[in-house]
């Protein structure tokens, strides 16, 4: 079982603490009567997200014995006009730079993230389009 605590610092801050004892601090818009101070719940979404797939892509571009220098998620994400605003659209674009990376392998890689291993995109695929694109950015 996964267990979470929420805790309000002041006004809309609150403070998370998961099952790893780490603590993540959320706030609203300043527009939404928050103090801006931190991510906003549904950023804290799109973070799960990228860096729930980072971590799938790199072990398994390891596995694969290619060699990475990095990973960059950029993620782009459109939300519904009227409440609850939800993520309607999601597109992610993988930056992987290494040497000799063959594209198939990347395409693999992310693949078998966004639909095998990454719970998060597991949880949001039957409510929003997701997707990805890759940059290959071979340094040799």
């Amino acid at each position: 079982m996964s267990e979470v605590k929420i805790q309000q610092v002041k006004g809309s801050t609150f403070a998370a603490r998961g099952w790893s004892n780490h603590w993540l601090i959320m706030d609203a818009p300043e527009k939404g009567g928050g103090s801006g101070a931190a991510n906003s719940p549904m950023e804290v979404i799109l973070l799960g997200l990228g860096g729930c797939t980072a971590v799938d892509v790199e072990t398994i571009l390891k596995k694969m014995k290619l060699v990475v220098e990095n990973i960059e998620i950029d993620i782009i994400a459109e939300r519904a006009e009227v409440h609850p605003k939800v993520y309607t659209k999601i597109d992610m674009t993988y930056h992987i730079y290494g040497r000799n990376l063959p594209l198939a392998k990347l395409e693999r890689a992310v693949k078998l993230s966004k639909d095998t291993y990454c719970s998060v995109s597991a949880m949001l695929k039957n409510t929003v389009e997701i997707n990805a694109t890759i940059e290959n950015h071979n340094t040799a």
